[in-house]
C-alpha cells in the first residue's frame, strides 16, 4: 500500500518532510476556504507546476489523480443538484487539488521521512503522545485517499463490465465493504509487525 515514493533529486524531493507537509497542509486549507474559480484555477496552474519542478512523469503522477475522477462522476451530479454548476465545479477542482498535492507529497516523499517529521514535531510532547503512531497514521492517511479512489473506480468498472445500473447505494456498499476489508489486512500487517504493542 505504500510504495508510491518516486526517486530523484529534484528541489521538491530534497526539501524537507516538515516544509512539506506544513505547505500541504497551508495551501489545502486556503483551496478549502477559497471558493472562487479563478484562485482555484490558479492553485490548479500552482500544482502542476510543483509537479513539472519535481520532474514526476506524467503517467506516475496520473496514476495517482485519475482514479479521483471516478468519484467525482457521482459527487458533482449530487452537487450540481444541490448547490448549482459552481458549487459542483469549486467542490471537484478543490477535491483534485487536495488529492494532487497529497499524491505529490507521497510521491517525493520516503515515509521514513514522515516517520522522522512527525518525530521532530512531537518529540516535547512525547510523555503524552506516541509520535511513531502518530507519524504512521499520517503516511497512512495521506496514502489511502488515492487508494480509496482506486477501489470506487475498480468497483464501477466491475459494474459496467456486468452491464450493472443502480443507486448510489449499490455503489457505496461494495466499496465500503472492500474499503473495510482492506482496512482489515493493514491492521493484520500493522499488528504482525508489533503495531498493537
Amino acid at each position: 500500500m505504500i510504495g508510491v515514493f518516486h526517486p530523484g533529486t529534484s528541489i521538491v524531493h530534497r526539501a524537507s518532510a516538515l516544509v512539506k507537509l506544513g505547505l500541504l497542509a497551508a495551501f489545502v486549507t486556503v483551496a478549502a476556504l477559497v471558493s472562487s474559480l479563478v484562485w482555484l484555477a490558479a492553485a490548479s496552474v500552482v500544482v502542476l507546476l510543483l509537479f513539472v519542478l519535481a520532474r514526476v512523469p506524467a503517467r506516475v503522477a496520473l496514476r495517482q489523480i485519475v482514479p479521483i475522477l471516478w468519484v467525482l462522476v457521482f459527487a458533482v451530479p449530487v452537487q450540481v443538484l444541490f448547490g448549482g454548476w459552481e458549487a459542483a465545479s469549486v467542490m471537484a477542482v478543490r477535491l483534485v487539488v487536495a488529492v494532487a498535492l497529497a499524491a505529490l507529497y507521497t510521491l517525493t516523499t520516503p515515509v521514513s521521512e514522515t516517520l522522522d517529521a512527525m518525530q521532530a514535531v512531537l518529540r516535547p510532547f512525547r510523555r503524552w503522545v506516541d509520535a511513531d503512531r502518530v507519524g504512521l497514521a499520517l503516511a497512512l492517511t495521506i496514502r489511502c485517499v488515492p487508494l480509496l479512489a482506486d477501489l470506487v473506480r475498480e468497483v464501477m468498472e466491475a459494474r459496467k463490465a456486468r452491464g450493472a445500473e443502480g443507486s448510489l447505494l449499490a455503489l457505496a456498499v461494495p466499496v465500503i465493504v472492500r474499503a473495510l476489508r482492506t482496512a482489515e489486512h493493514l491492521g493484520e500487517a500493522l499488528t504482525a509487525r508489533g503495531f498493537d504493542d
